[in-house]
């Protein structure tokens, strides 16, 4: 993504000096910092955040998980046997060097391994579709009284009566199992899918939001094997799709300075199609990048 580093190289071995790589720890510690400080700062006086806090409590990664850094499978780190990380799993010391043991990785996470890379395969390949307008959101809160949505402390831009005509008036069309799961139970049966856990690599496609947002969680448990830079550009891409899924939502954000996208009306939609195509087009770089990595670890 703009402005990041670029991680080393996948696809051949890479030494990197120690003096080198001990600089990349350290840039990815404050870049790592800086996208989680405002979450620490709210967590350490009880504030929530019904956009950004999403990103730790539903994904369950912690901040302290964000700022270690790997330089993932191919590049050896000199002088690494001398510090605490050649002790950290998967690690396999040379000498005074170290890097990433690719064959023990693949002995405990081969099934991880392969159902992301089937699930992302199947993903990239298929077209994106970009007629959902973001409604999962809606479908999460119709039916519900005030004191049941999930962020109750925010009101509805256009109240609870208001909020369910929309959702009765559109399509439901979301492919995502882990949004759909989360409709209510009135929701649920106007979705024209059914996704399912055990259909997930049937039915995502790159134009869903989520799917997007996902790949971050799949960064996450790939864990050594995805470099730092990648899992950072990860964390970013769920965080402008969080942004944009939020605008979209039925709530009233704009105290927290979220203008609403108005997809009740068609130049809110057209706003909102222009967005996720974006996000599409950005996510289909981040899931080629982890493909990458997949195949080398499949091999």
């Amino acid at each position: 993504m703009t402005g990041a580093p670029h991680e080393p190289g996948i696809s051949e071995e890479m030494v990197l000096p120690e003096e080198r790589w001990r600089a990349m720890e350290v840039e990815h510690g404050h870049r790592a910092r800086s996208l989680t400080r405002a979450h620490l700062e709210r967590r350490a006086t009880g504030v929530r955040h019904p956009v950004e806090d999403f990103l730790f409590t539903y994904y369950r990664t912690t901040p302290g998980r964000l700022q270690r850094w790997h330089p993932g499978p191919g590049v050896i780190l000199t002088g690494g046997a001398r510090c605490e990380r050649a002790s950290w799993r998967f690690t396999a010391v040379h000498g005074d060097d170290i890097c990433l043991d690719l064959a023990a990785y693949r002995a405990a996470r081969g099934d991880t391994v392969t159902f992301v890379r089937e699930l992302l395969d199947a993903t990239s390949t298929r077209p994106g579709r970009f007629t959902c307008f973001g409604l999962h959101e809606w479908a999460m809160v119709y039916g519900l009284p005030a004191s049941d949505i999930r962020h109750a402390g925010w009101p509805l831009r256009l109240g609870a009566r208001g909020t369910d005509s929309i959702v009765e008036s559109m399509s439901l069309s979301c492919s995502h199992f882990d949004a759909f799961r989360f409709f209510t139970d009135a929701a649920r049966p106007r979705n024209s899918l059914r996704p399912t856990r055990d259909s997930q690599a049937m039915h995502e496609q790159p134009g869903c939001l989520h799917a997007g947002m996902d790949l971050y969680k799949w960064a996450t448990k790939l864990g050594p094997l995805v470099p730092g830079v990648l899992l950072l550009d990860c964390f970013q891409h769920a965080r402008a799709a969080r942004v944009l899924d939020m605008r979209a939502s039925p709530y009233d954000l704009t105290t927290l300075g979220y203008q609403p996208i108005r997809i009740e009306t068609a130049d809110g939609r057209a706003e909102y199609v222009a967005g996720q195509r974006e996000l599409a087009d950005s996510a289909q770089q981040l899931r080629a990048r982890l493909l990458q990595l997949l195949d080398r670890a499949h091999a």
